[in-house]
């Protein structure tokens, strides 16, 4: 199949997740397409069957604002029309599936039938989509989708609550690929953040203010009141400037290092020993997952589709939202007992192994090849 894959280049957990879907694909030997402003951070390009479209946004004197949606639809339309596209596959619902939806008209007049598929990943229902002013053009583009998938069974929840969505869903979870994740760690590295042997408690986020990450540092505080610890937080985002502010308060700034943003996650999670995801919300808790690959417990908060993706008592624990306390128990349970924390690293990797591309990428391929037979009928 040739597939068009339309998402967001950044670090956020849909680009990270459309990508790896597209390069799993091209390994397969289906001819991917993607289609987006800039290339993606985990795409590596001069890869068999990969192939990268660049959006770009003119700046005309009569629009205020620049017009992405429309150069996306105008790109769609050339890269459909021009390389023989079958499907394209579309993360996140504003622009990409309204912009999916007038290309795929555009294209009609051009006697060219594409269908396409919306993958709902979180923020574009939970966050954008609850403002009055995009809910129609979610609905619509959503509804003319010819499938839809979410992330998660709460994140589907979440979108027939707030939307009158006439479509199916189908939940196909996000996925990591585990072979990224057999390395060993770079003991050098890892003597550098803890030269006395502490344990390594780690977290990764854009620092956004859902991500809660001042509670991540007064978890650490209290473990480390505990358990000799090193905190390493991974990421940059708005929220950054405040929790540093606040590590000095507290005098800890130098059992935390902030490595900024990583392209290769696998790395700096190879050598930590506890995963912190303290977020309000989480449509499916990427950042958990990716943990629990490199057989790292985690500790997160009990909301949205992160108990779909971390089991209590097993791969971790579970908590509500702001339990500052239970969560430094937990993990203070699971840090103070080396056989206990071996049991949890273990079990967490039995975990992430559910989520193995190898198991999740057959279902997006049905997926595309039902899609296509449908749209075929007379």
């Amino acid at each position: 199949m040739k597939i068009g894959i339309v998402c967001y280049p950044t670090f956020g957990g849909s680009g990270v997740v459309a990508t790896e879907l597209g390069k799993a694909l091209a390994a397969k030997g289906h001819e991917i397409h993607f289609i987006t402003y800039s290339q993606p951070v985990r795409l590596e390009l001069f890869a068999e069957n990969i192939y990268f479209h660049e959006v770009s946004v003119s700046d005309y004197p009569l629009f205020e604002h620049a017009n992405y949606d429309l150069e996306l639809t105008s790109k769609l339309v050339n890269v459909v029309k021009y390389e023989n596209l079958d499907i394209l596959h579309v993360h996140y619902a504003i622009p990409h599936a309204s912009s999916a939806y007038m290309a795929k008209e555009i294209l009609k007049t051009h006697g060219i039938t594409i269908p396409y598929i919306t993958t709902l990943h979180g923020t574009d229902i939970t966050l954008v989509g609850k403002d009055p002013s995009f809910e129609p053009v979610i609905t619509f583009s959503i509804n003319k989708s010819d499938a839809v998938t979410t992330v998660s069974e709460s994140l589907k929840n979440d979108t027939l609550e707030h939307f009158k969505i006439e479509k199916p869903i189908q939940v196909i979870p996000n996925f990591v690929c585990m072979d990224r994740y057999e390395l060993q760690p770079d003991l050098g590295f890892k003597t550098s953040i803890a030269p006395n042997g502490e344990k390594i408690i780690m977290h990764i986020s854009n620092f956004r203010p859902v991500k809660r990450v001042s509670d991540v540092i007064e978890v650490f505080k209290k473990i480390r009141d505990k358990i000799p610890a090193k905190l390493v937080m991974v990421g940059d985002g708005p929220e950054r400037l405040k929790v540093e502010s606040m590590c000095r308060s507290l005098g800890i700034c130098n059992e935390i290092k902030f490595m900024g943003k990583v392209k290769a996650v696998e790395t700096v999670l190879s050598f930590a020993d506890l995963f912190l995801l303290t977020s309000e919300t989480e449509s499916f808790g990427l950042a958990a997952l990716e943990a629990m690959a490199a057989g790292v417990p985690v500790v997160s908060s009990n909301t949205g589709g992160i108990p779909e993706v971390n089991e209590n008592g097993f791969s971790g624990y579970l908590h509500d939202v702001g339990n500052i306390e239970k969560m430094a128990e937990s993990a203070i349970k699971i840090l103070g007992n080396e056989n206990t924390l071996q049991t949890f690293k273990k079990n967490a990797l039995e975990q992430a192994k559910k989520f193995d591309i190898k198991n999740i990428l057959p279902l997006y391929e049905q997926l595309y090849t039902d899609t296509l037979a449908h749209n075929q009928l007379p």
